[in-house]
């Protein structure tokens, strides 16, 4: 296999693919498409990515060789409020794919990492979008550390190559493909979400150790005790008392205590 190709599933269901060798963003060229008249579900691949955007406006640099992609995903048929759960089937999706291409091991971090060993192997960046008319759509953005680990980053991370796997991004890209359409049929348009989360909670990394939420000038610390069926991670503190968190910078284990 010598390019970018869908699997056989996302061919199946109708999903497209455009690649491109560099993109400033492959997230803002999903969402630029939609808003020419795109409806997806469209794939934008990059070779190499120069101005990638991580959650909490952090920036995410792909080096040439690590999978960069965004799936354009219309969600004209889906509640709103469930639409933010698509987070955690792209986060199935990328631990299925892995698994596929022999990767096993890997844990999901709430609310939008894939682990290695305790390292951030890959991460995942929903962003929502609407048109006159009532369109709207999610980019699911994927970057999965393949040939290259990030340098001076704040925190531990790893690559498949670092890991001794051979596994090139364009292989793991037909996984990942696959693997979206298995979640998302699971999923049944958030309807299905019990089922997400409980394969989930069976892959996260952290539950039941402690844990550690800043959320700007606070922070929550407890036990990390599951994600709720909105899935907001569930904390328990000291005392007993359980605190649901929505969004935060999320520290686990060992980390969590020195936060």
């Amino acid at each position: 296999m010598s390019g970018y190709v869908l699997g056989t599933r996302a061919r199946a269901e109708g999903h497209r693919l455009h690649v491109h060798e560099s993109l400033g963003s492959t997230n803002t060229e999903a969402l630029a498409r939609f808003r020419d008249g795109e409806a997806g579900p469209l794939w934008v691949v990059a070779r190499r990515q120069e101005a990638g955007r991580g959650r909490r406006g952090n920036s995410w640099l792909s080096e040439p060789g690590n999978l960069t992609a965004s799936l354009l995903w219309p969600v004209d048929d889906v509640e709103p409020g469930l639409v933010p759960t698509l987070g955690f089937v792209a986060g199935l999706a990328v631990v299925s794919a892995l698994a596929a291409a022999g990767v096993t091991g890997c844990r999901l971090k709430w609310p939008n990492d894939v682990l290695a060993s305790g390292a951030k192997l890959a991460g995942l960046l929903l962003e929502a979008e609407s048109r006159p008319g009532g369109r709207r759509a999610v980019v699911m953005g994927f970057g999965v550390n393949v040939a290259a680990t990030p340098q001076g980053l704040p925190y531990r991370a790893t690559c498949l190559r670092q890991m001794r796997y051979d596994t090139r991004a364009e292989d793991l890209f037909v996984h990942l493909t696959d693997g979206i359409i298995d979640a998302a049929r699971l999923w049944a348009c958030g309807h299905g979400f019990a089922r997400i989360r409980e394969r989930w909670i069976a892959d996260a990394a952290g539950i039941g150790a402690p844990v550690s939420v800043r959320m700007g000038d606070t922070s929550v610390q407890g036990i990390f005790e599951t994600i709720d069926e909105a899935g907001r991670l569930v904390v328990r503190s000291e005392d007993g008392t359980r605190r649901t968190v929505t969004a935060g910078e999320v520290h686990l284990g060992t980390a969590a205590t020195a936060a």
